[in-house]
Order: structure tokens, then C-alpha cells, then sequence
């Protein structure tokens, strides 16, 4: 792929998330380290960013989601495309598809695992044959959760010489907007898993997005509230653990079983010590069953679309994203009993600030790092990436990865 004309494509540059994303580009890559250009379906909005910004010299790429013919004009110029054109489920299938076909590398941002399955399920082979490396779920859902068991696990081989069997991750500090891209996918996974009986059956299992014969047998735990002894406080369900978890456990698959048969991981929300601790867990633990029951039912789910939650296109405020943070502990224990922890933050809010930079470094990574001898099919941001995005979001992204001192 030497010949492209750019290292990257950032398509659907004119989203919230993609205005984001290119500003972080214009400023990270600005030493001409990475070609790249914008792309979306309106020439008129790609200029207004383009002019906003002040991308003097960055090309403007017009191609709509449902125009083939655009998309494999696009793909013929560059080595990676970079979408953040989401619902998937909704706007994604042409672009993975061309992506496969051409043999152009891809990431995004989807957080959507019926939709994820689906592309495996239709493309993996092709992929596979044509050399295209696709790496879905590169922003807060699910970098920080895979590749912090990835670091996690590289720790524990080099202090006990085996890996964890078990790993639990709590989220102690979230803070930041809620993403109306992230509400409309999940009002959209609700609505298609209301219509389907397979599809609801297929989201109860903890390895649908695993390879067929991976070979998981281990029962994973469905999170309630409860006190966790190991953590010191009291837990919660974690709204995004159902991908999170799934991106986990392909790793593994995808890393030759490397954590286990029988690993088990699982994401909960930390809530505190005593009495108030106890409070948020209850309020947490009903505040999301309320809420998907709602998007479950036509009539509260279009009262909560038209009133309530953040709509595709909206988030938070520039003070708000600079203001947010995360901070996830990892708790892991070998088979033997030998126990480690490590901790990942960022410094920007999860669903935008932080998430735009790990996408761009994903991209980045996918573009420069990746040996010519890697062979294309559906990777996961641990199993592909690994170490060498780890060195990349603590340099460039603002996220830390450290081992906590037991």
C-alpha cells in the first residue's frame, strides 16, 4: 500500500466526534508525520470544518455511506480508513465491505455487538484473503478495557510466570458528557433485539463476538449490586461492560487462548464505601434497568428520544470535555492464588475528548506500525495493537497505564 496518497481517511469528519478527531489530527500530525485527509458526505460542511479548523493544504473527500462507487474511490487512496459514522448498524455495512474488498485497513468507533458479529460473520474470510486489517471499537468502549487486561496480564507473566485466570475492572471516576452517537446506538440495538428472539439470545452470550471453536467454557458473572471485598466498596452495574467484556474475550481467542480457557473478567461501576456508597449502587443498579426497559417500550423510548436523551450530533461542551476524566482499576489473580492491579486513566471526557484521541492513535498505529507479515481479518485493539498502543496513548492521548503497588 505504498502507493496511497494518504496514511489516513477520516470519514465522517463533520460529526461531533469527527470535528474532534480532526482537530486532534490537525494538531498531533502537523509535522507531516501522517498524510491524511476528511471525508463526509457534504462538500459544503467538510469546507466549514475545513475553515473553522484551518486545514490549509488537507484534502476534502466527498462519498456518502450508501454510494459504493465513492466509497471504493476512497479506499483506492489511502492505507487506512478511519469512521466515525455511526449507528453501524445503521450507516456502516458499504464502508466495512469496501474496506474488506480493497484491502484497506479500517477502524471506528462502534460500540454495537450485534452489528460487529455480523460483519465478522459476513466478511472474516475475505478479509483474511484480501489482507484487510479491521479493527472495530477503538474509542472508550473497548480500548482502555482491552488493552488495560493486556497490560495487566503482561505484568502478571513477568511477576508470576503465568497470566490471570480471573480479572475484575471497576470504574471509580467517569466524568464527562453522555454521547448521543452512543444513546442512538444502543436505542438501536434495543430496537432490533426487541424484534428477534435469535439476536436476544445472542447478546446473553459473554463470547458471541469469540471465533467459532474457541473453546470458552468458563460461566462469565452478570454484575449486580453487591460489596466487593477486593475493590472496598460497593458495586454496580457498568453500562458499557456488555462490549467491553466481549472485546476481552476475543482477544483471548484471537491471541491463541493466550489468558486461559477458563478466564473469566468482568466491569462494574464502583460506588463507594458505607451507607452513600451503597445508595449510588441501588440508584445506579435501577437508573439502568429503568432505562433500558424504557428504550425497550415505543412510547417511553420516543418520550426519552424527544425529551430526555442527547441526540446524534450533540455533546459536550469544550469546558466539559477538558474538564472530564476516567480512571478504571483492574484487579487480576492467577490460578495460583498470586494477586496484581493496575490502573489506566485519561484526561479528557471517555465518550469524546479521550475517545478521539485513541481513535487517532488506533489509526495511526494501523497506518505505521503494524509488520507487513500481519495478516488482515477482524483483530481487536489488544490483539493487533498491543504494546506498541500503549506506548502511543501514553505519549500522544493523554492515558496512563501503571501497576498498583499491593
Amino acid at each position: 500500500m505504498t502507493d496511497k496518497t494518504f496514511d489516513i481517511i477520516v470519514y465522517g469528519a463533520t460529526s461531533f466526534v469527527g470535528q474532534i478527531i480532526t482537530r486532534y489530527m490537525h494538531d498531533q500530525f502537523a509535522d507531516g508525520s501522517i498524510t491524511w485527509a476528511i471525508a463526509g458526505r457534504s462538500k459544503a460542511k467538510l469546507q466549514q470544518v475545513s475553515n473553522e479548523i484551518g486545514l490549509d493544504g488537507i484534502e476534502l473527500l466527498v462519498a456518502d455511506a450508501e454510494d459504493k462507487a465513492a466509497l471504493q474511490a476512497l479506499c483506492a487512496r489511502t492505507t487506512v480508513v478511519m469512521s466515525t459514522v455511526g449507528p453501524y448498524a445503521l450507516y456502516g455495512d458499504t464502508l466495512v465491505e469496501t474496506c474488506v474488498e480493497s484491502g484497506t485497513h479500517y477502524c471506528d468507533l462502534t460500540g454495537e455487538p450485534q452489528w460487529i458479529r455480523k460483519m465478522h460473520t459476513r466478511y472474516e474470510e475475505a478479509a483474511q484473503a484480501s489482507g484487510a486489517r479491521i479493527v472495530h471499537c477503538c474509542g472508550f468502549d473497548s480500548i482502555p478495557s482491552d488493552l488495560g487486561v493486556h497490560f495487566l496480564q503482561s505484568e502478571a507473566m513477568k511477576k508470576f510466570g503465568q497470566n490471570c485466570d480471573r480479572i475484575d475492572m471497576r470504574v471509580v471516576k467517569m466524568k464527562g458528557g453522555a454521547s448521543g452517537g452512543t444513546i442512538a446506538s444502543m436505542i438501536n440495538m434495543v430496537k432490533e433485539a426487541s424484534a428477534d428472539a435469535e439476536l436476544r439470545r445472542e447478546l446473553k452470550d459473554p463470547y458471541s463476538l469469540c471465533p467459532p471453536n474457541h473453546g470458552f467454557t468458563a460461566r462469565q458473572r452478570d454484575v449486580r449490586m453487591e460489596y466487593d471485598s477486593e475493590y472496598g466498596g460497593w458495586i454496580a452495574p457498568f453500562v458499557m461492560a456488555a462490549i467491553n467484556t466481549r472485546v476481552v474475550h476475543r482477544s483471548n481467542a484471537l491471541t491463541g487462548n493466550s489468558y486461559g480457557n477458563d478466564f473469566r473478567y468482568e466491569e462494574a461501576t464502583a460506588t463507594g464505601d458505607g451507607p452513600s456508597g451503597k445508595r449510588m449502587a441501588r440508584l445506579t443498579s435501577l437508573g439502568m434497568g429503568a432505562l433500558m426497559v424504557g428504550m425497550a417500550v415505543p412510547p417511553i423510548r420516543w418520550l426519552l428520544e424527544k425529551t430526555v436523551l442527547p441526540k446524534p450530533g450533540e455533546g459536550p461542551s469544550k469546558k466539559e470535555q477538558l474538564e472530564g476524566k476516567f480512571d478504571l482499576l483492574f484487579f487480576g489473580t492467577t490460578p495460583n492464588g498470586d494477586k496484581v492491579s493496575c490502573r489506566v486513566t485519561g484526561d479528557r471526557d471517555p465518550g469524546y475528548g479521550s475517545t478521539a484521541k485513541m481513535l487517532s492513535q488506533a489509526a495511526a498505529c494501523l497506518a505505521q506500525d503494524i509488520p507487513d507479515d500481519i495478516p488482515g481479518r477482524f483483530w481487536t485493539p489488544a490483539a493487533l495493537f498491543g504494546d506498541t498502543l500503549i506506548e502511543r496513548l501514553k505519549a500522544y492521548a493523554g492515558l496512563t497505564f501503571e501497576l498498583r503497588n499491593e
